[in-house]
C-alpha cells in the first residue's frame, strides 16, 4: 500500500532539506528522497569542504608571503592531506546535522532514486533493493544540476572533474584548469598556494566573466602575482591523458593560434545544467524552458499546480543560499502561509578565493541598459584602517545607485572578507534605502564595513576619507 504525504521532496540539497524543515514547521506531513548526497553537493563536495580548503590555503599564503611583515620567522611545513582530512571532517559534521534536522521536523527520509509515475505518485528505488510507492498532495523538485562536459573529453586518472579533485587527498605538481568561473578560480587559489603550477583556460575574454569587468581585471592581476597563468579567450580543443600526464590543446580565439599545454593533470570546471533526466517528469506534465530547466512562477510553482521546483534545477541562479530561500517560499505557498517573492537579479553572490569577491544587483553597464541614470562610487581598502591592520589592502567597494532617487542598484566588491559585507547592502536594497541613508548609518570603527559607508558617501558627493 502506498504511503501518503502532504509533501514529497525529491532531492536533499540545500533547497530540498530546508524545504523539508519549513514544511515540518508548518505542520505538513513530509517525505524527502535522496539518492547520494544528504545536504547536496554543497555540504558534501562543494561549498563547505572547499571553504575549509580555502582557509588552509590562506594560512599557507600568509606564512609564505607575509611572515616578515607580521614578525614571523622560521621554517614551516604544510601537509595537503591533513587539509583534505579537515575538509572531510567539516563536511561530515554538517551532513549529520541534516539528518538531525529531518528527525527534529518529522520528515521521513528515503535513501534511493525517485521516479514520478504521475502528478500525485512517486516510486522510490531504495538502496536496499526494495521499492516504495509514495502518494502526495504536493511535490517539490530539488534535484540540482549536473556538470557541463567538454565535447570529446573523457575522464581518466589524469583528466578529472572538480568533484573528483576535491575528493582527492593529494595534489599534482602542475594542472590545467578548463574554466575560469567560480570553481576554477577557487581551486586555483588552493592549489597555487600549495605549490602547484596552475594554468586557467577560459573561453570568454576574462576570468569570472559574469562579474563586474573591474573585478575580473583585479583578480587576474592578483593571480598573476601569485604565479597562476591565465589564458582568457582560449578554447580547449582536446585533452589527452598520456599516462604520465596530460596534453591540453587550446586555441587562442583572437589570434587563431593553437598551442599544446603539458601538465600532470587537467580539471574540467565549465559550469552546470539542470538535472532533469531520469525522474519521470514526462509523466507529470511539468514543462521545461528552452534551457532545459523546470519552468516556475514566483510561487516556485510549475505549470502543474501541485508540483513546485526550487534551486539549480530551475536555473534561476545556481547558488545554495538562493535554493534555500526558494525552498522556504515553496513550503509556505503549499501551506498557504504568509511568504514573499524573489528578485533574482538582486540575490547576493560570493566567491571565496583571496581576495574575496562579493556582489549583487546590476553592473554599471547592466544598469545603463535598464535605462537608469546612475551614480558610481568606489572606495579602496588601502585607506581602510581595519584592512591595514589585517595587512590585506587589496581591492575596493563599488556601489551603483539610481541618480534620480538614490536607490541602490548594485554593489561589486573585491578584498578582505567582503563576502561578510553583503547582508547590509542586500537588506538596504530590499528596504529601499537610499545611498544617503546607508551613509548616515553609523558604522563601527575600525571595521571593513566602513568602506561601504565611504562609498555611500561617495554616491552623495562627499566621501570623507578620500
Amino acid at each position: 500500500m502506498a504511503k501518503e504525504y502532504d509533501v514529497v521532496i525529491v532531492g536533499a540539497g540545500p533547497g530540498g532539506y530546508i524545504a523539508a524543515v519549513r514544511c515540518g514547521q508548518l505542520g505538513l506531513k513530509t517525505a524527502i528522497i535522496e539518492k547520494k548526497y544528504w545536504g547536496g553537493v554543497c555540504l558534501n563536495v562543494g561549498c563547505i569542504p572547499s571553504k575549509a580548503l580555502l582557509h588552509n590555503a590562506e594560512v599557507v599564503h600568509t606564512l609564505k608571503h607575509e611572515a616578515d611583515d607580521l614578525g614571523i620567522s622560521g621554517d614551516f611545513t604544510y601537509d595537503y592531506k591533513r587539509a583534505f582530512e579537515r575538509s572531510r571532517e567539516v563536511s561530515g559534521r554538517l551532513v549529520k546535522g541534516v539528518h538531525y534536522l529531518m528527525k527534529k521536523n518529522k520528515a521521513d527520509e528515503y535513501d534511493g532514486w525517485a521516479t514520478f509515475k504521475d502528478a500525485n505518485t512517486v516510486e522510490v528505488a531504495l538502496e536496499d533493493g526494495n521499492t516504495e510507492t509514495l502518494k502526495f498532495k504536493n511535490a517539490i523538485i530539488a534535484t540540482g544540476a549536473v556538470d557541463n562536459k567538454l565535447p570529446g573529453v573523457e575522464f581518466s586518472d589524469n583528466v578529472v572533474g572538480w568533484e573528483t579533485q576535491i575528493m582527492t587527498d593529494h595534489l599534482p605538481e602542475s594542472i590545467v584548469i578548463a574554466g575560469g568561473g567560480v570553481i576554477g578560480v577557487e581551486f586555483a587559489y588552493v592549489m597555487s598556494n600549495y605549490g602547484v603550477d596552475v594554468t586557467i583556460v577560459e573561453f570568454l575574454d576574462r576570468v569570472l566573466p559574469l562579474e563586474d569587468p573591474e573585478i575580473s581585471k583585479e583578480l587576474a592581476k592578483q593571480y598573476k602575482r601569485m604565479g597562476v597563468k591565465i589564458l582568457a579567450s582560449h578554447s580547449v580543443d582536446s585533452i589527452e591523458d598520456t599516462g604520465k600526464g596530460v596534453k591540453v590543446t587550446v586555441t587562442n580565439r583572437k589570434k587563431e593560434e593553437q598551442v599544446v599545454l603539458e601538465a600532470d593533470k587537467a580539471m574540467v570546471a565549465i559550469g552546470f545544467r539542470p538535472r532533469t533526466q531520469g525522474y519521470g517528469l514526462e509523466n507529470t506534465g511539468v514543462k521545461l524552458t528552452e534551457r532545459g530547466a523546470i519552468d516556475i512562477n514566483e510561487k516556485m510553482q510549475t505549470n502543474v499546480p501541485n508540483i513546485y521546483a526550487i534551486g539549480d534545477v530551475t536555473a534561476k541562479l545556481m547558488l545554495a543560499h538562493v535554493a534555500e530561500t526558494m525552498g522556504v517560499i515553496a513550503a509556505e505557498n503549499i501551506a498557504g502561509a504568509e511568504t514573499t517573492t524573489l528578485d533574482f537579479d538582486f540575490m547576493p553572490r560570493a566567491i571565496y578565493c583571496n581576495p574575496q569577491i562579493a556582489a549583487f544587483g546590476y553592473t554599471e553597464q547592466q544598469a545603463k541598459d535598464k535605462g537608469y541614470e546612475i551614480d558610481v562610487a568606489k572606495f579602496p581598502f588601502q585607506v581602510n584602517g581595519k584592512s591595514l591592520g589585517l595587512n590585506n589592502t587589496v581591492g575596493w567597494v563599488k556601489l551603483i545607485s539610481d541618480k534620480k532617487y538614490g536607490e541602490l542598484l548594485g554593489a561589486h566588491m573585491i578584498g578582505p572578507h567582503v563576502t561578510e559585507l553583503l547582508p547590509e547592502l542586500t537588506l538596504a536594497h530590499r528596504s529601499e534605502l537610499t545611498a544617503e541613508e546607508i551613509a548616515r548609518n553609523v558604522h563601527a570603527h575600525p571595521t571593513l564595513s566602513e568602506a561601504i559607508k565611504e562609498a555611500a558617501h561617495g554616491l552623495e558627493g562627499h566621501m570623507l576619507n578620500m
